[in-house]
């Protein structure tokens, strides 16, 4: 079984530092929300994210969405092999049942990531999503996986191909990919650190990697 963490995710609702920028008071009348209701988009709250700490990375849920679609779509996660989890910025986790059908349509997702932040779990009865306050930490220590390997561009060179084989082999392997646009994490991650690529790729590509690589090697 291969668990999955997208970690520090650039998902969150919007923050109580721009609530009132007109920027995000627009846009939430736009879609008949209260601010504190809407998740925090560059696309949409650019002028207002530039005020926040960090705020040349934050609001990419587009991130998040690409990852998951890719994930939750692949044989792995069909035959049983993945898990899937998102763990945010603000050191809250995800936990996605294997069954779940992200929606394709962008809009569709972010309003379901808004229920989510507002329920704590969507939809209600089946809990296909579930989120809680954890830590990156805390979630790799309850999974408590026989490795944990954090894909990072100054990591050790490692061809995909290869890489996959290390987690095939492996019974209960965690792999831990940023959910940021650029730079590095922000805080401590457990494992080792693994480069598959001389040059940076986008999270979404660096999940197919994993994924279809680790595919090749499992019974």
């Amino acid at each position: 079984m291969l668990h999955l963490v997208i970690a520090e995710a650039e998902l969150e609702l919007v923050p109580k530092a721009i609530l009132d920028h007109p920027a995000v008071v627009n846009h939430a009348r736009r879609r008949g929300k209260r601010p504190d209701e809407i998740l925090l988009d560059s696309t949409y709250h650019h002028a207002a994210i530039k005020k926040l700490p960090d705020g040349e990375r934050r609001g990419r849920p587009d991130i998040v969405h690409i990852c998951l679609l890719n994930a939750l779509e692949s044989i792995a996660n069909k035959e049983g092999l993945l898990r899937v989890y998102v763990h945010t910025r603000n050191d809250e986790v995800i936990h996605i049942k294997p069954e779940t059908r992200i929606p394709r349509n962008y809009n569709r997702f972010v309003g379901l990531m808004e229920s989510l932040f507002r329920d704590r779990v969507v939809p209600r009865g089946l809990e296909l999503l579930r989120i809680e306050e954890k830590s990156l930490g805390e979630l790799v220590e309850e999974l408590n996986p026989d490795g944990v390997f954090v894909m990072h561009e100054e990591g050790k060179p490692t061809k995909p191909k290869d890489f996959g084989k290390i987690l095939g082999g492996l019974e209960n392997p965690l792999v831990i990919v940023g959910g940021f646009p650029h730079g590095d994490f922000r805080g401590e991650t457990p494992g080792e650190k693994i480069s598959i690529y001389e040059a940076p790729l986008m999270a979404w590509a660096v999940v197919n990697e994993v994924i279809i690589n680790f595919e090749h090697w499992v019974p």
